[in-house]
């Protein structure tokens, strides 16, 4: 078991539905899982119910600590979640945390060192986590990630797959610290406005691409109207991120046959950069 650490289930309307629990044991987790839901979900009791460690906090009063980047009502997001997780984490004495999404299906290795080159299967899932929380630990970045199943769409000739270093994009899990707090930001897309607007002002927030995690398809094309809905649905998310980084954040079709606009980060143009000793320049 990791000491002082616990894994966070953000969660809301699905207490009978927490796939993330079972991926977890089946792959060899044995450390602590906390269950986080927000005052307003209508099936808190459920879960209290069908759960020994449930965390329950105030949405409304966590949305005054951060910026939704709107006006609206609707709150039926997770990053009311993902900035609560901090406190409640500190709450119960854990110092390291991760937060993870209540749909996680797998966890897998990802090497590639031929054609043919398949996923791996994680069984030992403690000492991965053991090994990223200590790689975080002997750094001072704000938080680490493991890849996700669609980073690695194409295999071998993939970008993670090619030039398999540390990524600038960081979502969906999140190891972090109580002793490194930060807040996410945006109602909507919040892990991509919270990767680069804080990383635009100084923060490291890094993917390591060796190992990664599959979840339930979103966004999927279901014909209809439904087409409509779902590309205006993305333009709109997207947008959240142009309103907090401008400078370095377009929209753009991505996809193959079902086409829908999605952001496009100019990494080039988003971070901080450390120029180089040997260009520096004597000026009389």
């Amino acid at each position: 078991m990791i000491k002082d650490f616990a894994i966070l289930i953000l969660t809301h309307g699905r207490p009978f539905n927490v796939i993330t629990i079972k991926s977890l044991k089946k792959h060899g987790y044995t450390g602590p899982i906390v269950i986080v839901i927000d005052d307003e979900d209508k099936t808190k009791n459920d879960y209290l119910k069908n759960f020994d460690n449930v965390e329950i906090f105030n949405k409304n009063e966590i949305a005054k600590t951060f910026d939704e980047a709107d006006n609206f009502e609707d709150k039926r997001t997770i990053i009311y979640a993902r900035n609560a997780s901090f406190e409640i984490a500190k709450k119960l004495g854990y110092k390291y945390f991760m937060q993870m999404d209540d749909d996680y299906t797998q966890f897998e290795y990802r090497i590639y060192s031929n054609e043919n080159q398949k996923p791996k299967y994680i069984f030992n899932l403690d000492a991965v986590i053991l090994t990223l929380l200590n790689f975080y630990k002997s750094t001072n970045i704000a938080t680490v990630s493991m890849a996700q199943g669609g980073d690695f769409i194409g295999g071998k000739h993939n970008k993670m797959a090619t030039n398999p270093t540390l990524f600038r994009k960081c979502m969906n899990s999140f190891i972090c610290s109580t002793d490194r707090p930060f807040s996410f930001v945006g109602r909507i897309n919040e892990d991509v406005n919270t990767y680069v607007k804080k990383q635009s002002i100084g923060l490291t927030m890094l993917t390591v691409p060796f190992v990664s995690l599959k979840q339930k398809t979103t966004q999927k094309s279901k014909g209809g109207m439904s087409d409509v809905y779902e590309a205006s649905g993305t333009y709109v998310k997207s947008f959240y991120t142009v309103l907090f980084a401008p400078s370095c954040t377009k929209i753009k079709l991505m996809g193959d046959k079902h086409m829908r606009l999605h952001h496009a980060i100019s990494w080039n143009s988003a971070v901080p950069k450390i120029i180089s000793e040997d260009n520096k320049v004597t000026v009389n």
